[in-house]
């Protein structure tokens, strides 16, 4: 019988064996081709043409995914070999030489993943269809699918998943050549010794995981430490003290937590908690380390996910504050302004609410005496009158009625940011307009405006005598506001439209427009960010689980004892429970803990209550989570009980 004929063999003999190796390949598979697939869809590449580069977008997340990908299966290619050890072991033990052994174990693996290259192409294949009309739909287009086989996609996934698999095939020939015939005999039996606490790690853990927290949640602007390292550097050094103070963490508050538990006789002498405790304490160096990396993909996943769907979430909110108009843009005279209104006019799907041509002025103003970390020490103001205003927002609804005396003004800025722009409030400005100096006082601040923010930007609002006097030393410029009701889409299309007969300093600014690209630009980085921390969330419970079931099979002869003295079924399979919800439940408040400082850090930034979308994730993430829980539960119970019966 030839190598290749014995390796077929086995493959088909221990498939239920080799089935959790397999099942991640052809995930992974799945995953990569699905992803790739988008990059290449027809449909998508029609829809986003002239309105959004996806491409970079998509490259840069391929090769993420390709880096986190060949080390999942790398990782995934590892508890397989440890696995199969003995067999190997035994092989060696009946005279079959190393040189044969190595080919047999190359040939299983490469046939093993080009069946999963194969498989996972297949089953991508049907899901891109439905994660293609996914993205259509959170990026604001019309969800159409259609079920394509690309080539191209074909091409991209059978080379990057070629090299993995014959790199983990090479990986598997040099077993044989890397370990004694002892150490393939004895590879569930290599214990690791219970670690000592260490009061100074544990300190030291929580003073690095502190610090960093601490850098994260300062004004960024402000801050000495963020000043001095830098926007690249500071990042980084936060990643460094944290994830090595989660590591410390769980190598002494495990420790700590374990003998606690122990101490109390009354719990640790109650049923078999004295086999789960010891198992977990005489486990704890390898577990850290996993706890870590779990730690670090949910808080990364998280963070992500929750970032993306909090600014798709406050999109409406952003866009309503930014464009309270539909239409806005700078007159460009009777004649084109006759057009426009022609063409809105015509236009299906659409009602005119409000229509008003107001005067403004635009004027350059020194703001170098107020606090602020990012703005000049000039900028241009548009200046509009109080009855424009008053009859603006009477007309936007939602908006404070104005009554200024002489001398007062009120600051509308849609984008104000504590942390960023300048410090208006109770602000003294002088406005120079030919040869009039006016000096007003800001009373008022509104973060909002009446004036769409791309056409105007911030604005101040004058008693109507002060207006007039300054207009008389300076040319006003016109603009033309438009409320509209009707269907958003048709307001894009006719914003379209206007763009092809407006000059670029019209400063054309349309809601429905605006809306559209941001749906699109935060549309796109919801699914991608989704997308991958569906992967890393599958990553994080499949290396929990084979390194669960792992362990499950090297404590088969612990439980078949624990059977023989009598010790019930609903014993043991609470204490593997027990077990488990220390070793999934540590690294996912961890995760959810490190989320939620980084997530306040930045939107304190932003000045955005994102405490809705970022929730909503966490709870989405916990569910899926505690499904790998359960099922790995499942299966870890069936391992030592069944094995131990037999």
């Amino acid at each position: 019988m030839t190598l290749l004929r014995l390796a077929s063999r086995n493959l088909l003999n221990n498939f239920r064996s080799y089935f959790l190796y397999f099942a991640s390949m052809v995930f992974s598979v799945l995953i990569y081709f699905t992803f790739v697939s988008l990059k290449y869809d027809s449909a998508i590449q029609q829809q986003t043409s002239g309105s959004l580069k996806i491409d970079s977008a998509f490259n840069g997340a391929s090769i993420v995914l390709i880096i986190f990908v060949a080390i999942f299966i790398w990782y995934s290619n590892s508890f397989f070999t440890r696995k199969r050890k003995k067999e190997v072991g035994l092989y060696s033990l009946l005279g079959v030489r190393k040189k044969q052994i190595g080919w047999m174990l190359f040939y299983e693996n490469f046939m093993m993943g080009v069946l999963a290259l194969a498989a996972g192409i297949i089953l991508g294949a049907f899901l891109s269809k439905f994660f293609v009309m996914l993205l259509m739909k959170v990026m604001g287009y019309e969800a159409i699918g259609h079920f394509v086989l690309s080539a191209p996609a074909v091409v991209n996934t059978g080379i990057v998943f070629l090299v993995l698999i014959l790199l983990t095939s090479l990986h598997g020939y040099r077993l044989i050549y890397r370990f004694r015939l002892i150490e393939l005999f004895q590879a569930d039996q290599l214990g690791e010794l219970a670690p000592r606490a260490s009061l100074l790690r544990a300190l030291l853990s929580l003073i690095m995981i502190g610090t960093g927290y601490a850098l994260t949640l300062q004004n960024y602007m402000e801050s000495v430490v963020w000043r001095q390292l830098g926007f690249l550097m500071t990042p980084l050094l936060i990643l460094i003290l944290v994830i090595s103070g989660t590591y410390l963490l769980f190598n002494t508050l495990t420790v700590y937590l374990l003998r606690l538990i122990r101490s109390r006789k009354n719990y640790f002498w109650r049923g078999i908690h004295l086999v789960s405790i010891a198992q977990l304490l005489y486990r704890i160096r390898g577990n850290a380390v996993i706890l870590t990396v779990i730690t670090v993909l949910s808080a990364t996943t998280l963070t992500a996910g929750g970032t993306a769907y909090s600014l798709y979430y406050q999109n409406d909110k952003n866009i309503s504050l930014a464009d309270p108009n539909s239409l806005m843009y700078l007159s460009q005279g009777s004649a084109a302004d006759t057009t426009i209104g022609r063409l809105i006019d015509k236009s299906q799907g659409i009602h005119v609410r409000y229509h008003d041509t107001l005067s403004a002025l635009q004027l350059t103003v020194d703001i170098s005496s107020l606090p602020s970390l990012t703005t000049g020490a000039k900028q241009v103001f548009t200046v509009i009158p109080m009855s424009s205003y008053n009859r603006l927002a009477d007309w936007q609804g939602d908006k404070d009625q104005l009554d200024l005396q002489s001398k007062q003004a009120v600051v509308l800025d849609a984008g104000y940011s504590e942390q960023f722009s300048p410090h208006y409030q109770g602000a003294s400005l002088r406005l120079h307009a030919g040869k009039i100096k006016q000096d007003i006082q800001v009373t008022r601040l509104y973060s909002y405006n009446v004036l769409n923010s791309g056409t105007s930007g911030t604005t101040i609002v004058l008693p109507d005598t002060v207006f007039t006097a300054l207009a008389t030393q300076t040319a006003p410029v016109q603009m033309q506001i438009y409320g509209l009701d009707g269907d958003r889409q048709a307001a894009r299309q006719l914003a379209d439209t206007l763009k092809q007969h407006l000059p670029e300093s019209s400063r054309l600014s349309s809601e429905a427009a605006d809306y559209s690209a941001g749906m699109q630009a935060f549309g796109l980085l919801i699914f991608m960010s989704g997308f991958l921390g569906l992967v890393f969330l599958a990553a994080t419970g499949s290396i929990l689980y084979f390194k669960q079931l792992t362990e499950a099979h090297a404590e088969v002869d612990r439980y078949a004892v624990l059977l023989k003295i009598g010790v019930k079924r609903s014993e043991i399979c609470k204490s593997v429970y027990q077990q488990l919800s220390f070793i999934f439940g540590l690294p996912l408040l961890a995760g959810m803990a490190h989320c939620a400082v980084a997530l306040t850090g930045l939107f304190q930034l932003l000045s955005a209550n994102v405490a809705i979308p970022v929730t909503i994730c966490m709870v989405v993430y916990s569910t899926l989570y505690l499904v790998y829980y359960l099922f790995t539960g499942h299966q870890y119970y069936r391992i030592v009980t069944q094995s131990a019966a037999h």
